[in-house]
């Protein structure tokens, strides 16, 4: 038990280091259509609906706000030109540096000016944000049988939903799946996908994984059929919510 608590986070680290990020969040503002959105962003508009749950792609409000797979940022105004401005063409910084004053034989021989050692930016502090109710859904329908920081033998960095097996566990919230695997001893079939903001959402016990690494998911789509643990007899999903690697409580940001 004590071994499988660590490996995760440490596997969150490498998670965290190695990624780019999975995403952004973009307010959608009047007159924007799905199309012109995915459009700016580099995105398929019909992707764009499917993981973010829309039926009816022509129709979208103002003040929605959608997941944008592999974005960095978010572009406040899509007529934004992401090209940069050419320099000028190297005849007429021939010419300018031809009217330069040339400097005299007595400043020539001053000693240059000591260099400017610049202070080197402290990297940011990371954000950490207040919990927010309905932020994730919950992955499947059942009893808590184990709560956030409850402890038996280890402390729980999550909790645990009793299933019946092989139910259908599904995406908390849109992202990108960073670990789909075995590779976690105790966990038996492991799904980590990451969102906006850092947040990671982990599921394990599953009887199989229904999606692969590097895949986008939506919220409420399909991507475990849950399972058993060793040496149990009872079905459940073990589920944790982290901010980075660090363990919050689920239950604060579920509905």
């Amino acid at each position: 038990m004590a071994g499988r608590l660590i490996v995760i986070p440490l596997l969150l680290l490498l998670l965290v280091g190695c990624g780019s990020g999975s995403g952004i969040y973009h307010p959608v503002k009047q007159g924007q259509t799905l199309y012109r959105i995915g459009k700016a962003y580099g995105v398929d508009s019909r992707y764009l609906a499917r993981i973010n749950g829309i039926d009816e792609p022509t129709r979208i409000h103002a003040g929605k706000v959608l997941f944008i797979p592999g974005a960095r940022k978010v572009l406040p105004d899509l007529d934004e030109p992401t090209s940069r401005i050419a320099p000028p063409p190297r005849s007429a910084v021939a010419r300018s540096s031809s009217f330069e004053k040339k400097p005299s034989p007595s400043a020539a021989k001053k000693s240059p000016p000591p260099p400017v050692v610049k202070k080197q930016a402290q990297p940011a502090a990371p954000v950490t944000r207040a919990p927010v109710k309905g932020m994730f859904i919950w992955p499947l329908k059942g009893e808590i049988v184990r709560r956030f920081g409850q402890k038996d033998h280890q402390k729980s960095n999550g909790i645990e939903i009793s299933a019946s097996p092989k139910s259908s566990v599904i995406a908390s919230a849109p992202g990108r799946v960073t670990y789909s695997g075995n590779g976690v001893q105790g966990y038996g079939n492991l799904i980590i996908i990451q969102h906006s903001d850092a947040y990671f959402t982990i599921y394990g016990y599953n009887a199989s994984n229904l999606v692969e690494t590097n895949a986008y998911v939506g919220r409420g789509d399909r991507i475990a059929l849950s399972g058993t643990p060793d040496g149990e007899d009872k079905g459940k999903l073990h589920f944790e919510i982290r901010q980075g690697k660090k363990a919050v409580d689920p239950t604060l940001y579920l509905p």
